[in-house]
C-alpha cells in the first residue's frame, strides 16, 4: 500500500487532467487517422517523457511549499486568476477554429516523437496541476514527499497519461463521427472546463480565509 496509492494516486490524476479533448490527445488520434498507429505511438511516447519532467519538477516544488500554507495560498489565488481569464478568453472572445479537410501526410517516427514533445512542452498546465494535486493528496495523509514515493507518484502520472492518449489511439476511430463538434465547440468545451476549475479554486480559497 505504501508505493500503490500513490500510483494509483497519479494514475488517476493525469487520467483525469488527460481525458478532456485537447491538443495531445486530439494530435495523437489525429497522427493515427493520417500517418498509421505506429507514428502516433512515437508522438505519445515523446509527449509522455515530458509529461514525466513536468511531473516531476512539479512535486519537487511542491515539496518545497508544503510547510508554508502561505504560499500555497498565493498559488491558488494566481490561479483562480488565470483560470478565469482563461474562462472568459474561450466563451466570449475566441474564434472557433475551422476544421480541416483531411489529408494524408507521411512524417517519420522521428518528427512524430519531437512533435509529441513540443507539443507537451508547450503546455504549462501538468507543472501547477501536479503541484496542486501532492499538496492536496498530502494534506490528506496520501501521499509523501519522500523520493521513492515521488518516483511512485510521477510514474503513475506517466501510465496515466498514456493509457489516456493511446486510448484517444485505439478508439478514435468509433468517435471519428464526432470530431466535428468537439472542433465547432472546443472553445466551449475547454472554457466550461477552466471555469470548473476557477470555481472550485474559489472555493478552497474562501474556505480557507472563512473556514
Amino acid at each position: 500500500m505504501t508505493y500503490l496509492t500513490p500510483l494509483l494516486s497519479g494514475f488517476i490524476a493525469a487520467a483525469i487532467g488527460t481525458i478532456p479533448p485537447g491538443l495531445l490527445n486530439m494530435t495523437a488520434a489525429k497522427i493515427k487517422m493520417k500517418e498509421g498507429k505506429k507514428n502516433a505511438l512515437w508522438f505519445v511516447i515523446g509527449a509522455v517523457l515530458v509529461i514525466f519532467f513536468q511531473a516531476y519538477v512539479a512535486v519537487l516544488f511542491a515539496r518545497v511549499i508544503d510547510n508554508r500554507p502561505d504560499v500555497v495560498t498565493l498559488l491558488r489565488e494566481v490561479g483562480f486568476v488565470i483560470f478565469s481569464i482563461l474562462t472568459i478568453y474561450f466563451l466570449f472572445f475566441a474564434k472557433d477554429p475551422i476544421a480541416k479537410k483531411k489529408t494524408k501526410i507521411k512524417k517519420s517516427k522521428k518528427s512524430s516523437f519531437f512533435l509529441g514533445m513540443l507539443l507537451s512542452g508547450l503546455n504549462f498546465f501538468p507543472i501547477p496541476y501536479y503541484v496542486v494535486v501532492s499538496v492536496t493528496l498530502a494534506s490528506y495523509n496520501l501521499f509523501t514527499f519522500q523520493n521513492p514515493i515521488i518516483l511512485t507518484f510521477v510514474l503513475g502520472s506517466v501510465l496515466g497519461a498514456f493509457g489516456i492518449l493511446y486510448s484517444y489511439i485505439a478508439f478514435f476511430g468509433r468517435i471519428e463521427k464526432k470530431t466535428d463538434y468537439f472542433m465547432r465547440n472546443m472553445n466551449t468545451i475547454i472554457g466550461t472546463i477552466t471555469g470548473l476549475v476557477a470555481l472550485a479554486t474559489l472555493f478552497n480559497i474562501l474556505n480557507y480565509y472563512f473556514g
